[in-house]
């Protein structure tokens, strides 16, 4: 029997890559560029499984495309809001994620947000290389404590709780969290954590939150510039979730009027795309979407995505399976 035939839609890690190449009649994308809708309609009707990022948008425009082959959407990332899930449903797509592998290393980058933005980290970084740093002095780019600090997450799942460990046993953090339904006794024992019956209660009592919540129409612009103005002027947002969670304009707004003091960035509206706005501030630090960007990360996401596949060829339920 021929092999099934399967789209990467970006490169994956070269050891993923040569692994995929044996099993599968497999087309790779080695110039890196991301694929348009023409290019994803037609791997619709050419390929039986397509593997998309986090970066591509497949819309029912795409999903729904006439003689379709395609039968898996085998997505490489955790989020699948850039995947249109009624329109999959609709025309029996099964559609699968890489939950639980990139854990840590998105909670580390949401830790590393959180100090740049507290301690001016990448505003400190421009003047030494802008060469008009004149030295140290008392007063010179005073900042926030984290030690001690609280710390507000909205969510609570895999990601949001690393990240509350390490600022809780890192950094003597106190730990505020929202989620519809109570986590972990075991959990919120080892955190000492305290539940918020919802945001709003949540963000005046902060210090720092962080956003660990699906992206979707439900959360879109869930951070508002209503619920900007209800966080302490000396506050700072950490995203890490999806862009859209966030309004921009909200935010920039805030932040160019010192309404809060800071926010710290991996994620954006209309990536990469991301308003220019951000680009005038200096209290915000940008990162280019580093959240699982380490090479034993995105290795693992690649040997689930691979799993998924072969699960779903051999007639198994693939075990990331999300519709």
């Amino acid at each position: 029997m021929p092999k099934p035939k399967v789209l990467i839609s970006r490169r994956w890690p070269a050891g993923v890559e040569a692994k995929l190449l044996s099993l599968y009649d497999a087309t790779l994308n080695p110039e890196d560029r991301p694929l348009d809708t023409d290019a994803f309609r037609g791997a619709m009707q050419t390929y039986d499984a397509i593997c998309p990022s986090v970066c591509d948008t497949l819309g029912s425009d795409i999903l729904n495309a006439a003689n379709r082959r395609c039968k898996i959407i085998a997505n490489f990332g955790v989020g699948y809001n850039h995947i249109d899930i009624d329109a999959a449903r609709a025309n029996g797509l099964v559609v699968t994620n890489t939950p639980g592998v990139l854990t840590e290393a998105t909670a580390d980058i949401a830790m590393t947000l959180l100090l740049m933005s507290a301690r001016r980290g990448a505003e400190g970084d421009r003047l030494v290389r802008s060469g008009l740093w004149s030295g140290w002095c008392p007063t010179q780019m005073m900042s926030s404590d984290v030690t001690g600090a609280t710390l507000g997450l909205i969510g609570f799942g895999r990601i949001a709780q690393a990240m509350a460990r390490k600022a809780h046993h890192g950094f003597g953090m106190k730990i505020l969290y929202v989620k519809p339904t109570p986590a972990d006794p075991e959990v919120v024992d080892d955190l000492h954590a305290e539940r918020c019956a919802s945001i709003d209660e949540l963000l005046p009592r902060c210090d720092y939150v962080s956003l660990h919540c699906p992206g979707g129409n439900q959360t879109r612009h869930l951070m508002n510039a209503e619920r900007l103005r209800q966080m302490k002027p000396t506050a700072h947002l950490i995203n890490t979730a999806r862009g859209d969670v966030v309004d921009s304009r909200a935010l920039i707004d805030a932040l160019t009027e010192k309404r809060i003091a800071g926010a710290g960035l991996d994620v954006y509206e209309n990536e990469p795309h991301l308003d220019p706005g951000f680009l005038k501030l200096d209290n915000v630090t940008l990162l280019p979407h580093l959240g699982s960007a380490t090479i034993s990360t995105r290795t693992a996401m690649g040997e689930k995505v691979l799993r998924n596949l072969q699960a779903f060829f051999a007639g198994a339920e693939p075990p990331d399976r999300v519709v």
